[in-house]
């Protein structure tokens, strides 16, 4: 049986309630519907939000505050195929809480192995996030990520840059984490024009790209140590790798 829902946390949940109650076993979860014709069972699970809540308070009472947040941060990994596996781990900590320690179970496996990808992400992300201040002298960082970081990273600077104003723009997800005057979280963004960078701003952008020129040793130069070292999946909208 192939189960799908609409990508939406609410919806996962919808799916959790259904699975659990009406004793459906489904071997993969898809976000969309196929394009492909598969001769095995499709279910559109539909969000249900009185079902999503019941859920959600259950996990709440039932699981410690690590493994619920840990439920959370999967959640946040949206590029990958977790669906089943963390199906597979809140079924099996409702039976047993014990259990959620075995990793020799492949879902436990799999759900502490991709949590460690996440932060991970997340760490490499705080050194690479490269902000630009605005007319209005508000910071302003574009991301791009396999993983949903926006939220973890807004947190991060949120005690960092005191007072300061600032958006961590994830342009793939359409998301933002905002912090300004009256707003402290994560919004969709429906459309984006390029913000106006402030006249300082445009200086020392160009005054560092000219020291990161002019730093480099070409005689010393290593591409393949620099790409372990700085992966070509941060670099997007980092100032020294811009032309």
């Amino acid at each position: 049986m192939i189960l799908i829902y609409d990508n939406s946390f609410e919806g996962f949940l919808t799916l959790v309630y259904d699975v659990y109650y009406k004793k459906l076993k489904p071997n993969t979860i898809l976000k969309q519907k196929p394009n492909i014709l598969i001769l095995e069972e499709l279910l559109e699970i539909k969000t249900d939000e009185k079902k999503a809540s019941k859920v959600l308070e259950s996990i709440k009472k039932h699981f410690s505050k690590n493994t619920f947040h840990t439920i959370l941060n999967i959640f946040m990994c949206d590029n990958h195929n977790f669906e089943l596996h963390l199906l597979n781990f809140i079924i099996l900590g409702f039976r047993n809480k014990k259990e959620l320690s075995n990793i020799n179970n492949s879902s436990i496996f799999f759900i502490q192995n991709l949590e460690k990808q996440l932060f991970s992400a997340k760490h490499k992300m705080t050194g690479f996030l490269r902000f630009e201040e605005l007319e209005d002298k508000t910071l302003y960082a574009k991301i791009q990520s396999q993983f949903n970081l926006s939220y973890f990273l807004g947190i991060h600077f949120y005690k960092r840059l005191n007072n300061q104003n600032y958006i961590i723009h994830d342009i793939n997800r359409k998301l933002a984490f905002i912090k300004n005057e009256n707003f402290l979280g994560v919004q969709s963004i429906a459309s984006f024009e390029q913000p106006t960078l402030s006249k300082n701003e445009q200086k020392f952008k160009k005054l560092w790209s000219s020291f990161f020129q002019a730093v480099t040793i070409e005689s010393r130069k290593n591409v393949k140590l620099q790409k372990n070292l700085v992966p070509l999946l941060y670099r997007t909208y980092m100032t020294e790798f811009q032309s």
